[in-house]
Formats: structure tokens, C-alpha cells, sequence
């Protein structure tokens, strides 16, 4: 294949990509599969949206720019350019999507001896649907990983030019402070630029993985200096006591419970499961050569096994933190289906002794669990309303994984052995890859014909009935916020503005969820427990709103119904607020 082909398949796989995430950007995302929350985009471009109506950032005690400095000036420069809107806040994760298309193409043409291996990672990754909607929603996920992309794809350069590596320290930087939840990824990149500086006999390897820590040191440095440091008492509560230390517990019984609900809890890996098992082929072929792997390809492992550590040990109960492993995955997958070569592509593997087979089977054991379980879960896990309805499926999932560990311990040589003669064919690489992109596009095209913009509308409506400046309180406030100039004031449990919740008389209005249940966005109790305060609250306003499979509705609550403070006034339909 010629670089001009190359580069114009590349284009059109880029053009596609655009497609699914640009059409209907105002659109509400899926209700099912995906786990995007809607109204956490509010809140999460709160600080950004302050700055561009307001003229500061802070305005309130709920302020994620602790927790996202980048993607919160990504999104004030989306605001300063095409104003507040949601179509606004949308372009930075579509934008994010996008360059991580690019950049997975770049990094698999660096390290793959056949560029159709790019094209078909980037076409999966076009099209693949938990990616293309978390693309569409404004939340800090889609950004954070495509700092993840583009620092592995530098990886990849730098072992042929060794000053990529100051981009890809640089990148994985910008993935912490996006958010800190890739604080794995900048682990497992400086780990493997040690080992290959430690191991490696190459000259432009090391040289790579020098500039790569400095890359990542110096600018880490620099915002921890110009940023953090002088913001250390809200740094360190958003992203530690608020983060962490309020959410998990960290004994053994719940963390083996995290590590069981891996493939259950969720169905990110029953969705991608041809390519989760692809890339679990991958691993192994990986593994087989450490040392004479690509310093590229050895950080792919390490992203995906400490980024499951990492949800074991934090929260693996929550859909959105499995988004930062759709990359990895796919780009594993992409070389074990199209590189042409053996799954396990190293002679000496099957030779290997006891020793090392056993450092192996940790890991066979936990990637044959992730593996198994999700392709059992749609028919294990039937009922999750049940008192435990994960226990057969874990228990079915752990026996089989951990029989096939043990037969593959035994009979190593070959297992092993045969892996290290079989590829997937040209034609039934071509077939697989087909029917995992039509059916990503056929899961696109049926919401695409199902889809709606409640939210949006409501968020309209919300502006033509209070004045600009309005202060609301509750969290769905933030949530819809985007098309009107309401001030609102997210009230969280433990944190935002928790402390004075009983006390904002500024704040004549409660916006929440009455259907499917009151308070539905906020923990339980906290806004039942607010209203309680004010026994002759009443609704004057409801919203048809789209965020569970249920009829949603939201409700507009004054506290003052007696006429106290500011009256409502209706604005006349299709004047622009702040007329």
C-alpha cells in the first residue's frame, strides 16, 4: 500500500468518525449500554461556563476545575468561540474522539509491519459505538483518553525518533490533569521507559525513553508549579477526600468483589467481546517476547492489566471508567487479527519452565476471567434486582477460568505451541473486522432512529421561564444549564455546597427529578431532606427529560410559594435570554 493510499483511507476513516459524532450533536445519548449520565455535563463545564458568562471561573463551592484544569479551558475555549450551548460544549469531546482516531493510525503504522493494521484500528475505532457516544457527551472521559492516544502513538514514534518521547511525556501529563484517573497510564508509561532503558540495546530506545520521563516530568512540574501548588487545599480535596477517600473502602472482601464485578457489573466487555478476546491473544503474543517487544506495544499491556488494577482497587462498579480502555483494546485487537503473523510469535515460548509460566498465570488467570465472564454475563446475570444477581455468573466465570489456567499450565507446550502456528487469515480477518463495524453501525443507526432532544428542549424551556441570573439550587441545575443563563448550585453529599444547603435563601428554586423518583440525580435523601425545610414548597414547572429507560421528568420547585423573593416571569417565546 502507498503513503498516498494510506493517507487518503486514513482520511476517510477520520471523515466517517466525524459523521457519527457530529450528526445530532443536541441529541440525548442512549438511555441504555453506554452509561453516560447526561446531566453530569453541566456540572462538569460548570467552571467553564462561569468564566464565559460571568467573567470568573469560581462562583460556587462546587468547582471541577480542581479536577479537570485541561478539559475546563478546553471547554472555556469552545464557550469563547461559539458561545454556551450544548452543540458548544460537545465539540471538545468530538474533537477528542477524532485525534484519537488519528493518533491510534499513527502509532499502529510505527510499530506494525503492515499499514493495513492502521486502517483497521482506526476504522474500529471510528466506528465503534460506546466510543462514538461518549465522543458526543461533555464529559471529561473522551478527552482524558485521547491523551492517552496520543502519548502511546509519540511512544511508538519515539522508538524511531527518539524527541517524540517529549510529546508523549508530555501527553500522558495532560491525561492526568484532564483527570486524574489515568494516573495509572503515566505509571505504566514510566515503568516501561525504565525497563527500556534498563533492557534495551537499542540506542534510540533508551534515548526515547529518556526524553519521555523528561517530557512528562517538565510538564507535570510546571502545572503542579503554576497550578496546583497554589490551589493545594482545593486540589487535594476534589481529587483525594472528595475522589477518594468518600467512595471505596478498601479491604480485602471489597476488593475482591471489584475484581469479580469486572465483566459483570457492566456490559462494556460483552459489547467489544471479539475484540476484548482478540486483544487478550495479544497479551499473550506479547508477553512471549517482553524483551523484543516494541517499547509501544509492551505500554498496550500495561494500560489495559493496571488500568484493571486500577478499577479494582477505586471503582469498577461505574461504566464510564472502562471508556479509557476502548483505545488499547482496539488497537491490540487490530494486530492480533491483521498483522499476519502467529498469535504467539516467538519460538521459545512454548520452552518455557515452570517458573515462568507460573509469573504468567496471574494474569492469564484474571484476563481468562475478564474474558469468560463476559461473554457468560447476558446469560447468567438475568435479573439484577435480585438479592445477588451476580453470584452464579462469578462462580461459573472463576471455575472455568481458573480450570483453563490450570490445563494451560500442564499442557503449556502445546497450547502454546499451536498458538505459535496459527494466525487469522486475510479473508476471515476481513470478515470479523466487517461484522464488528456493521455491527457498531447498526447499534448507531437504531438510535439514530430512536433518538430524541428532551433534554435540550427542557433546558430551552427552563430559560424562557426564569430571568438570567436565577440561582437554582440542585445538581440538575448544573445539568440544564446549557441553554439558558440560570446560576445554579450543585449540592452534593459531602462536598459542592453541602454545608450551607439549608441556608440558600438567594435561591428561591429546587430543580430535580420527580419521575422515575424524586431526587433521582443526587444521593439518596439529599433533596428530599432540603425540602423538608421548606413544607409549603410546591412545583411550578415540570420538564420532559431523557436519562433512564423509564418515562423522566424533571420539576421545577418553588420554596417560596407565599411570594417571597423574586417572581417567576415568563419570557416571551423565541426572545433571546437576557432580553
Amino acid at each position: 500500500m502507498s503513503q498516498r493510499l494510506l493517507l487518503v483511507l486514513a482520511l476517510l476513516i477520520v471523515a466517517l468518525g466525524g459523521g457519527l459524532r457530529v450528526l445530532w450533536l443536541r441529541a440525548d445519548p442512549p438511555t441504555t449500554s453506554v452509561g453516560i449520565i447526561w446531566h453530569d455535563e453541566g456540572a462538569w463545564t460548570h467552571n467553564a461556563r462561569n468564566r464565559a458568562l460571568w467573567g470568573t471561573w469560581i462562583t460556587d463551592r462546587w468547582n471541577p476545575v480542581y479536577v479537570g484544569p485541561v478539559f475546563t479551558a478546553l471547554e472555556y475555549a469552545a464557550f469563547r468561540t461559539w458561545g454556551v450551548g450544548t452543540w458548544q460544549a460537545r465539540t471538545v469531546p468530538v474533537a477528542s474522539g477524532l485525534l484519537a482516531i488519528a493518533a491510534i493510525m499513527i502509532g499502529l503504522t510505527a510499530i506494525s509491519d503492515h499499514r493495513r493494521v492502521a486502517l483497521v484500528g482506526g476504522l474500529l475505532l471510528a466506528t465503534e459505538y460506546t466510543w462514538v457516544m461518549w465522543n458526543r457527551a461533555a464529559l471529561m472521559e473522551s478527552t482524558m483518553t485521547m491523551f492517552m492516544v496520543m502519548a502511546w502513538a509519540a511512544y511508538a514514534l519515539a522508538s524511531k525518533r527518539p524527541v517524540w518521547g517529549l510529546l508523549a511525556g508530555t501527553a500522558a501529563a495532560l491525561a492526568w490533569f484532564t483527570k486524574a484517573a489515568s494516573a495509572f497510564f503515566a505509571v505504566a508509561l514510566v515503568l516501561d521507559a525504565v525497563f527500556t532503558w534498563w533492557s534495551s540495546s537499542r540506542t534510540d530506545e533508551k534515548r526515547a525513553a529518556l526524553w519521555t520521563l523528561a517530557g512528562g516530568a517538565v510538564v507535570a512540574g510546571a502545572i503542579g508549579i503554576a497550578f496546583v501548588l497554589p490551589h493545594w487545599t482545593d486540589y487535594w480535596f476534589f481529587n483525594v477526600r472528595m475522589s477518594i477517600e468518600r467512595k471505596p473502602t478498601y479491604d480485602l472482601p471489597h476488593l475482591i468483589e471489584r475484581a469479580s464485578w469486572l465483566p459483570m457489573v457492566q456490559d462494556f466487555f460483552t459489547r467489544m467481546w471479539p475484540l476484548m478476546a482478540a486483544a487478550v491473544l495479544a497479551i499473550g503474543g506479547v508477553f512471549a517476547r517482553l524483551r523484543q517487544a516494541r517499547p509501544a506495544e509492551r505500554l498496550l499491556v500495561w494500560w489495559i492489566l493496571l488500568g484493571l488494577l486500577e478499577l479494582v482497587v477505586h471503582d469498577s462498579g461505574t461504566e464510564r471508567r472502562y471508556v479509557m480502555f476502548i483505545p488499547a483494546i482496539v488497537a491490540l485487537a487490530s494486530i492480533a487479527l491483521t498483522s499476519g503473523t502467529a498469535w504467539i510469535p516467538s519460538a521459545s515460548a512454548a520452552a518455557a519452565r515452570w517458573p515462568s509460566r507460573l509469573l504468567f498465570a496471574p494474569i492469564a488467570l484474571g484476563l481468562g476471567y475478564v474474558v469468560i465472564g463476559a461473554a457468560l454475563q447476558p446469560l447468567l446475570v438475568v435479573d439484577r434486582t435480585a438479592e445477588h444477581p451476580y453470584h452464579v455468573a462469578v462462580t461459573t466465570a472463576a471455575l472455568v477460568a481458573t480450570i483453563g489456567t490450570i490445563g494451560l499450565l500442564i499442557w503449556w507446550r502445546s497450547v502454546v505451541g499451536w498458538l505459535g502456528t496459527r494466525g487469522l487469515r486475510t479473508g476471515a480477518a476481513a470478515l470479523l473486522v466487517g461484522a464488528m463495524v456493521l455491527w457498531n453501525l447498526g447499534q448507531y443507526i437504531r438510535w439514530a432512529d430512536l433518538h430524541t432532544d428532551l433534554n435540550y428542549r427542557a433546558s430551552v424551556a427552563l430559560g424562557r421561564l426564569v430571568p438570567p441570573g436565577t440561582v437554582i439550587q440542585g445538581k440538575l441545575a448544573n445539568g440544564m444549564d446549557m441553554e439558558n443563563q440560570i446560576r445554579p448550585i450543585f449540592v452534593g453529599r459531602g462536598f459542592g455546597n453541602y454545608d450551607d444547603r439549608f441556608d440558600r435563601e438567594d435561591a428561591r428554586y429546587i430543580l430535580t427529578y420527580d419521575l422515575p423518583k424524586l431526587g433521582l440525580e443526587s444521593q439518596p435523601g439529599l433533596i428530599a431532606e432540603i425540602l423538608a425545610r421548606y413544607p409549603n414548597a410546591q412545583p411550578v414547572a415540570t420538564f420532559d427529560v431523557e436519562e433512564t429507560t423509564a418515562p423522566d421528568r424533571a420539576v421545577l420547585i418553588d420554596k417560596h410559594p407565599s411570594g417571597a423573593g423574586p417572581a417567576l416571569r415568563l419570557r416571551p417565546p423565541g426572545q433571546p435570554p437576557g432580553q
